[in-house]
């Protein structure tokens, strides 16, 4: 029962924590053909000629968030690598933002890196930790967060939700004896989240919650860290299509990708009541995918069907005078972004 119990079998049993590579070999190999059907390997970077890359070899996310419509983004300001702590207190501020806040890597990816900060502490380490530009974000405290996947087609002015992903914090309920250590103990999810814990937050790991008392661990809506991706297809609907057509028409170059966002409902949702707090393109996935027990096999008719509408994206956008990244300049890219990635903090 150990064996069972431990960290390797619930990682072996369960396709969603398998590491990216191996889950994307077909996929790998889909895009190979596809590529050549394109006559280039970085056809992508056509699918949003607004951002760069497409949003497939580490775009910066300040420039996308520059493109949004600026009534439905947080505060957000773009901070230099070399920036102290003292003058980051200083931009919070001036831009009206108290602890807590969100930072995150300006080049990141499946949510390497974000962070809420809560004090002075807290972000003298991450600065320490952290030696690349950022972005400094208002923290969104609303109880719905959404990745909303969404296509359009150039010259349409009607697009389509795809997915849409409900992200479930990790979480614990306390039974009056057991500490939130122990309590994550039992919980697969949570068990392989411990060993990050006990150095990040090792005084949350001691703290014995009341009976029935749900404790929000990680309150940040990533995978990486403990948080389960549920498949909430079951939202989408006509007033919610219409809502992403209206926002990405005023994106410009934008036709493929999926919106993170926070609300307090649905019907908010619905409403246009929401922030903004990345849009993420070419590299984007339908997270409602990885919906615990879900099946891989699934999983690769929706991506592989979301691979196909990219590339026809793509073509539509070329044939149109968009062009394809040059080999030489996607190698180029390729490079950069492993060494940026090599040098990423061992603190993630």
């Amino acid at each position: 029962m150990a064996f069972i119990k431990s960290n390797f079998w619930v990682r072996f049993t369960n396709w969603e924590y398998w590491p990216l590579p191996l889950v994307y070999i077909p996929i790998y190999i889909y895009w190979f053909i596809l590529s050549i059907k394109a006559g280039s390997f970085f056809f992508f970077t056509a699918s949003n000629p607004g951002i760069e890359y497409g949003g497939m070899l580490g775009e910066s996310k300040i420039k996308i968030m520059e493109a949004l419509p600026p009534e439905l983004i947080p505060v957000t300001e773009f901070i230099t690598a070399s920036t102290s702590s003292e003058m980051i207190q200083s931009i919070m501020t001036k831009r009206g933002l108290k602890y807590p806040v969100i930072f995150k890597p300006d080049i990141g990816e499946r949510g390497w890196q974000v962070e809420i900060i809560n004090n002075n502490t807290e972000l003298d380490q991450y600065l320490n930790e952290n030696k690349v530009n950022l972005l400094l974000q208002e923290y969104i405290d609303e109880p719905v967060e959404l990745g909303i996947f969404y296509y359009r087609f150039p010259g349409e002015k009607k697009g389509k939700v795809t997915s849409i992903v409900e992200k479930e914090m990790l979480k614990v309920q306390g039974d009056g004896s057991s500490s939130i250590l122990q309590l994550l103990q039992k919980n697969p999810r949570g068990k392989l989240q411990i060993k990050r814990l006990l150095k990040t937050r090792p005084e949350l790991m001691s703290k014995i919650p009341d009976t029935d008392e749900v404790v929000t661990v990680v309150p940040i809506g990533n995978h990486r860290l403990g948080t389960a991706f549920l498949d909430g297809n079951n939202y989408i609907n006509e007033k919610i299509n219409d809502l992403f057509d209206q926002i990405s028409i005023k994106i410009k170059g934008f036709y493929f990708g999926r919106f993170d966002i926070r609300c307090k409902s649905i019907k908010d949702l619905e409403r246009g009541k929401m922030k903004i707090m990345e849009l993420n393109g070419a590299g984007a996935e339908p997270a409602h995918i990885y919906h615990p027990g879900a099946s891989i096999w699934k999983a690769y008719h929706v991506l592989f069907h979301h691979w196909k509408v990219m590339f026809q994206i793509s073509l539509m956008n070329h044939n149109h005078g968009i062009p394809y990244l040059k080999f030489k300049d996607g190698m180029k890219a390729i490079s950069e972004l492993k060494k940026y990635n090599r040098n990423k903090s061992p603190y993630s």
